[in-house]
C-alpha cells in the first residue's frame, strides 16, 4: 500500500501569526477564563484556509495544545514535537479485524506561548467520508529520556479509540456536504429571543412533543449509527410511500424527538482491549496494530478526553459522518425527528487522568475523577467540547446528572452545586449549515442526590427557575421508580399530581435506561420491607416487567393527558431485555455484574437461556441452565456483601460451592467471567433478537398514542387550575383509579381521562367520574353528556361505560 508523498513541513510564518493571535487575546482580556473561552476555539487540529501554503499532497492545518503539564514539568520548548501519522491512502478505518499498519511518521517543532503549543504545518492528509485523515499526537522526552505522548482532548475525530492518536477531520467539508442543510437554513431568527442581549436574534429550537430515547449500540443488529440512520430511512420511505410499519419499527415511529444515550468515545478495557499498539518505529515509518474499537457500554463511561469526536465503537465506517448522517436521516422524515444529544460531562472515569492534565481534574469521585469547574482553562475547555460536538448537528442537548456538576469552596469546606458552569453550558450556541441556534436545553438533575432524603427533598425545579427556557427530568422520570412494585402509583401520587400542576417543563415517563436496569435489580423474593412484585401485570417476572414500563395506562397517562414531554425508551417498547452494559475494567465488572444478580429473573426465561442465540460465553464456561446460573449469581451478590468487595476472598468463597468454575477459584477467574456476562448481556439486548416478538395490536395502539399527543400539542402546558381537574380514588377497593379533565385553551376540544393504574378490575364512565369530582369542592363541574371514546386500550369497550383492568385506560372527548 502506497503513502502519502508529501512531507508534512512546519509553516513558521502562519505559526508566528497564530502565537501572536494567543497573545493579543490574553492581553486583551483580565479575566483567564474569557481568554481561555476564545484560545479554546484554536485548540485541536483546524484546516485552514491554504491561500497558497499547502502543496498539492495536502491541506494546512493548526494545530493547538492546552499543555500546562509540561511547563510545570519544565519541559524546554525544543523537546516538544508534533507527530503527524500519515496511513496507506487505501486504509480501511472501518475493519474491526488487528492488522499491521504501516504509517509515514513526520515531526514537527511546536512554539509554546504560556501554557499552550502552537503549529501550522502545510501539506496535512485531512479526513473526509472518503478518506483516513493524518493521525496527530504532541510528543516530548521526560527528565528520563522516556518519550510520552499527549492525545488531543478536543478531536473530532478518533478511529482507533481516545488512547490512540486523533485524526485531522475536515469537519467544513462535513459540514458543506450535510444532507440536512435545509433544515438549518430554515430555522431564520426567532422573532422573540429569549434570553440575554448577546442572543438577540437566535433562534431557539422548540421541545419536542414526544421523546424516544436509543441506545445506538444495541437498538440495531449492527450496533452502529448507520445501522440506526437505516431504520429511519425505511420508516421514512414506507410512510411517504403510505405503507404500513412492521410491528418493531413502530416502537421507533410516533415521535418528534430522540434522545440518544451517549456518543462520546469511551474508557477502555485495558486487559481486554488493544486497538492502537506500536510494534516498531523509525525515523519516517512507525508500524502499529490497530482496529476500529468493539467495545460494548450503555455510553456513560467517558474519559472526556476526546469528547468532541463520536464513539468509534458505534461507527460501523470509521468516519465521524456517521453521526451526522443519522442526524440528516432524522430530519429528514415526514414529521422531523429533533435529535438530543445525552451529555456526560458530569465525571469522568478513572483512566481518563491518564489522557488529561491533572488540572482538569480535582481528585476522586462517585463514578471515577471529579471534573474541577473551577479551573479557568479548563472549564472553558469543557464548554468548548460541548459546543463541537453539539455542532455535528443537535437540536438539543440533556445535561446528565447535572446534580453531579460541583465545585469546592476553600472556605468553608464543602462541595457546591456550580450552578455557574450549568449556565455557562446553556450560553453554548451552535452553528450548523450557516445557521447559529440555541438548542432545547434539557437537564437532569435530583439535587439533593445523592443525600439520603433526596427523593422527598429534590423539587426537580431548580434549574428550570435559572432558566426557564430549559427542561428538566421529572421525578418520575428520575432514575430509581420501580412500577413492577405493587403500590407504585399510589405512594407516587404526589409526585405524578406535580406533573400536573407545573409539568409544563418536565420530561415525564417511568421508562428509561435508568429506570428499567433499576427495576431489574429488585430481589421479587423478598418477602418484607418491600413491596411486594404486582400480581396483577404478568404471569411471570419478564411479563410483569415488560408491562410494568409499557402499558396502556401508564403511556396514555403521558401521552393523552398529563402536561410536559413525554419519553418512551425503545426497549420497554419492544419489552426487550436490558440490563447494565460495560466493560471497563475486569474488577469493578464483578462488582458491576453482582448488582445485576436479579436480571435473570426478571428478564430471562428458561427458553431464552435454552437458545443457541443467547448466554454463549457462560455456556462456555461450564453453566448448563438459567437456574444453575441464577444460583451462582446469587451467591456473588452475597459474596460481595460479606468480603466488602474482595475479590480474593469472594473467589474463595465461592470456591466452596458446588459450580461450574471450579473448586479453585481465583479473582482472575471471577473476571473472566464478568467480561462474559457483559457480552453475552449486551448481544441478548440487541433489539434485532426481538422483531418477531413484537404484538401487532399493541405496538399499532401505542403510535396511536403518540399521534394523540402529536394532534394535541396544547397538551404540553401545564392543567389549568380553573378549568381543568386531576386526581385519584383512593384504593379503598382494591383499585389506584386516576382521573382528569381538560379542556383545549381555544375551548375546542374537552377530553376526560380515566386509568386502572394498578388493581383489580374497575367500572368507570363519565357519569361515574363526573359524580366522584362533584364530592370535591374545588373541581369544575365535569359535563356529563356529549361524549365519545376518543382512545381506548386493547380490550376495552368503544363505549362510554366500561370496565378498565389493571394497566387499561380510556380518553373520551367532546366538543363543548
Amino acid at each position: 500500500m502506497s503513502t502519502n508523498d508529501g512531507t508534512p513541513t512546519l509553516s513558521t510564518d502562519r505559526t508566528d501569526e497564530l502565537v501572536s493571535w494567543h497573545e493579543t487575546i490574553v492581553a486583551n482580556h483580565d479575566d483567564d477564563f474569557e481568554a481561555a473561552k476564545e484560545l479554546s476555539t484554536r485548540l485541536g487540529a483546524h484546516v485552514a484556509s491554504t491561500d497558497g501554503h499547502a502543496e498539492a499532497g495536502g491541506e494546512t492545518v493548526e494545530f493547538g495544545f492546552w499543555t500546562p503539564e509540561l511547563v510545570e514539568d519544565e519541559i524546554p520548548e525544543s523537546a516538544v514535537e508534533l507527530e503527524i501519522l500519515t496511513p496507506p491512502a487505501d486504509f480501511d478505518p472501518g475493519d474491526t479485524d488487528h492488522r499491521a499498519v504501516t504509517f509515514q511518521r513526520d515531526r514537527v517543532p511546536m512554539a509554546r506561548a504560556g501554557e499552550y503549543h502552537w503549529a501550522v504545518v502545510d501539506d496535512v492528509r485531512t479526513g473526509t467520508r472518503e478518506t483516513l485523515g493524518s493521525l496527530y499526537q504532541l510528543v516530548y522526552e521526560d527528565e528520563d529520556e522516556t518519550e510520552v505522548t499527549i492525545q488531543d482532548p478536543v478531536s473530532y475525530s478518533v478511529p482507533f479509540g481516545a488512547f490512540a492518536p486523533a485524526e485531522v477531520y475536515d469537519v467544513g467539508v462535513l459540514d458543506e456536504t450535510r444532507a440536512d442543510r435545509a433544515y438549518f437554513e430554515a430555522l431564520g431568527t426567532d422573532d422573540e429571543p429569549v434570553s440575554t442581549t448577546e442572543d438577540e436574534g437566535l433562534p431557539r429550537i422548540d421541545p419536542a412533543t414526544s421523546m424516544l430515547e436509543i441506545h445506538p449500540g444495541t437498538a440495531t443488529e449492527r450496533g452502529s449509527l448507520a445501522g440506526l440512520a437505516e431504520v429511519y430511512e425505511d420508516i421514512a420511505a414506507k410512510q411517504r410511500a403510505d405503507e404500513p410499519l412492521e410491528p418493531w419499527q413502530r416502537a421507533f415511529a410516533g415521535y418528534d424527538g430522540i434522545q440518544v444515550m451517549p456518543v462520546e468515545p469511551l474508557t477502555e478495557n485495558e486487559e481486554e482491549h488493544d486497538f492502537w499498539s506500536v510494534e516498531s518505529a523509525s525515523a519516517d515509518r512507525l508500524t502499529a496494530a490497530v482496529a476500529r474499537p468493539e467495545m460494548i457500554n450503555w455510553g456513560y463511561d467517558i474519559v472526556v478526553s476526546a469528547f468532541s469526536a463520536p464513539n468509534p465503537a458505534i461507527l460501523e465506517t470509521g468516519r465521524p459522518d456517521e453521526l451526522v448522517d443519522f442526524i440528516a436521516a432524522c430530519h429528514d422524515l415526514p414529521r422531523p425527528i429533533k435529535v438530543v444529544f445525552d451529555v456526560a460531562l458530569g465525571h469522568a472515569d478513572n483512566r481518563g487522568a491518564e489522557l488529561l492534565s491533572d488540572r482538569y481534574i480535582l481528585g476522586p469521585g462517585m463514578y471515577g475523577k471529579h471534573l474541577d469547574y473551577t479551573e479557568p482553562t479548563a472549564r472553558a475547555i469543557f464548554l468548548e467540547m460541548q459546543r463541537r460536538k453539539m455542532d455535528f448537528g443537535a437540536d438539543g442537548i440533556r445535561v446528565d446528572g447535572a446534580q453531579d456538576f460541583t465545585s469546592y469552596d476553600p472556605e468553608t469546606g464543602e462541595m457546591y452545586h456550580d450552578d455557574d458552569f450549568l449556565a455557562e453550558m446553556d450560553r453554548v450556541t451552535q452553528e450548523v449549515a450557516g445557521t447559529e441556534y440555541r438548542p432545547w436545553m434539557i437537564y437532569e438533575d435530583g439535587r439533593p442526590w445523592p443525600r439520603e432524603d433526596w427523593e422527598l427533598a429534590s423539587s426537580y425545579r431548580a434549574l428550570i427557575e435559572q432558566h426557564p427556557h430549559s427542561f428538566q427530568w421529572s421525578p418520575i422520570t428520575f432514575a430509581h421508580n420501580t412500577p413492577a412494585l405493587l403500590t407504585f402509583w399510589a405512594t407516587k401520587w404526589w409526585r405524578v399530581r406535580e406533573v400536573g400542576e407545573f409539568g409544563g417543563n418536565w420530561l415525564t415517563g417511568v421508562a428509561n435506561h435508568d429506570t428499567v436496569r433499576r427495576g431489574t435489580q429488585i430481589d421479587p423474593t423478598v418477602e418484607f420491607n418491600q413491596s411486594p412484585v404486582n400480581p396483577y401485570l404478568g404471569d411471570d417476572y419478564p411479563e410483569t416487567l415488560g408491562e410494568a414500563y409499557d402499558n396502556a395506562a401508564s403511556s396514555m397517562l403521558f401521552h393523552c393527558f398529563l402536561p410536559g414531554v413525554p419519553m418512551d425508551f425503545v426497549h420497554a417498547n419492544m419489552r426487550a431485555p436490558w440490563g447494565f452494559m460495560r466493560d471497563t475494567d475486569p474488577t469493578w465488572n464483578v462488582k458491576v455484574v453482582s448488582d445485576e444478580s436479579k436480571f435473570l429473573y426478571w428478564q430471562v426465561r428458561d427458553e431464552d437461556f435454552a437458545d443457541d442465540r443467547f448466554f454463549r460465553r457462560v455456556k462456555d464456561l461450564g453453566f448448563e441452565s438459567r437456574e444453575e446460573l441464577l444460583t451462582f449469581m446469587n451467591a456473588l451478590s452475597s459474596a460481595v456483601g460479606a468480603t466488602d468487595y474482595d475479590l480474593d476472598v469472594m473467589a474463595d468463597m465461592l470456591s466452596a460451592m458446588e459450580q461450574p468454575l471450579g473448586d479453585d477459584l481465583s479473582a482472575s477467574d471471577l473476571e473472566a467471567y464478568g467480561y462474559a456476562w457483559m457480552r453475552d448481556i449486551h448481544e441478548f439486548a440487541n433489539l434485532s433478537h426481538w422483531h418477531d416478538a413484537q404484538d401487532d395490536e399493541r405496538s399499532a395502539y401505542r403510535l396511536e398514542t403518540r399521534e394523540f399527543r402529536h394532534d394535541r400539542p396544547w397538551l404540553l402546558a401545564d392543567l389549568d387550575e380553573d378549568a381543568d381537574y386531576f386526581t385519584y380514588r383512593h384504593p379503598t377497593d382494591g383499585t389506584v383509579l386516576y382521573y382528569g379533565f381538560r379542556t383545549s385553551p381555544d375551548s375546542e376540544e374537552q377530553l376526560l381521562f380515566a386509568a386502572n393504574m394498578e388493581g383489580v378490575p374497575v367500572d368507570v364512565s363519565p357519569e361515574y367520574l363526573a359524580a366522584d369530582a362533584a364530592e370535591d369542592e374545588n373541581a369544575p363541574a365535569i359535563p356529563t353528556d356529549g361524549w365519545e371514546p376518543a382512545l381506548v386500550a386493547p380490550d376495552v369497550a368503544e363505549s362510554t361505560a366500561v370496565e378498565l383492568d389493571n394497566g387499561d385506560a380510556i380518553v373520551w372527548r367532546r366538543d363543548p
